[in-house]
């Protein structure tokens, strides 16, 4: 009996790419030896993207749709299809297209030599604008330096998984999720292939700078807790660099002299005021993660779907 690779593919408002990546993938499988599933996740889509897939699904009984309630994010939308897949392994990828379905041979490749995951990673295209490419690059320094699981630049959630990494992914109950960190941080033996990514075939990036910056503090804040050791650190830093004045007063305490500066004194208060601030956001930010995870909340809620239960 052939093996099962199961195509997890979250979509939000992608009705001009969704029967242009079908058709792709079902020509990569045409060539290849094994039975395979497509599930695209519909994340609170305003198009007609669940239309033609639903209308796909009952003309192919390789095509699966799972239809969130509400738009709740591309990570708990990947981690519905994983949740769902069925096959011997699973791969992920987005319905740009900038994911080329062609480079599954090679990562099933891998897959059959013994890695459990089969990760990609994106080679720098020069054509983009200079402020994405940089921004790109400052996202993965800024979540190296502040995480203890180093995530490569280039890395992003178009990966294979063998079953047992999916079953215990499965089991993962956090809210706020950051995949390729968390598929990083599970171990097991991983393989690296690097690709050229393809122009997005229709409509625009769904990730601005905003959503970058805020998916950066996601990543950090869930990969390590180092943000807070940080803070400390700086504490007893400007702790240790208050004592340079003790001589300075002393002098000016005892010696009658008058203590001018009073405009360097605002300037003192007022960034030692925002550092503080600044530390109360981070460890602000780690208490809501708590809170909101103490809701014990779904990560997703499935309005309705065609993949039947076991």
């Amino acid at each position: 009996m052939s093996k099962l690779v199961s195509i997890v593919i979250p979509a939000h408002n992608e009705e001009e790419n969704v029967v242009v990546i079908i058709n792709r993938i079902k020509q990569v499988f045409e060539k290849l030896p094994y039975a395979y599933e497509i599930i695209i996740v519909d994340d609170g889509c305003k198009d007609s993207t669940l239309l033609i897939v639903k209308q796909l699904a009952a003309e192919n009984h390789h095509i699966f749709y799972i239809e969130l309630s509400r738009n709740f994010g591309h990570q708990p939308a990947l981690k519905a299809g994983l949740d769902h897949a069925k096959g011997d392994c699973v791969i992920s990828l987005d319905a740009d297209l900038q994911h080329p379905p062609e480079l599954f041979v090679e990562m099933l490749a891998k897959w059959e030599e013994g890695y459990d995951v089969v990760y990609t990673r994106r080679q720098e295209d020069m054509s983009l604008s200079m402020r994405k490419r940089k921004t790109s690059v400052y996202f993965y320094k800024l979540l190296n330096s502040l995480s203890d699981t180093e995530i490569e630049p280039g890395t992003a959630d178009f990966r294979l998984m063998d079953r047992k990494v999916v079953d215990i992914f499965k089991e993962f109950k956090e809210n706020d999720l950051f995949i390729r960190g968390m598929v990083k941080w599970l171990g097991f033996t991983q393989f690296a292939i690097d690709y050229m990514p393809s122009k997005r075939f229709a409509g625009s990036s769904k990730y601005n700078l905003s959503k970058m910056r805020k998916l950066a503090v996601h990543g950090v804040t869930s990969l390590s807790v180092k943000p807070l050791h940080t803070a400390v650190y700086l504490g007893f830093f400007i702790s240790l660099l208050s004592l340079l004045y003790v001589p300075y007063v002393a002098y000016a305490y005892f010696f009658a002299k008058h203590v001018n500066g009073w405009a360097s004194l605002i300037v003192t208060v007022a960034f030692f005021g925002g550092l503080q601030l600044i530390i109360l956001g981070i460890i602000g930010i780690y208490i809501g993660k708590m809170f909101m995870q103490s809701k014990n909340r779904p990560t997703y809620i499935i309005r309705s779907t065609n993949i039947k239960r076991d």
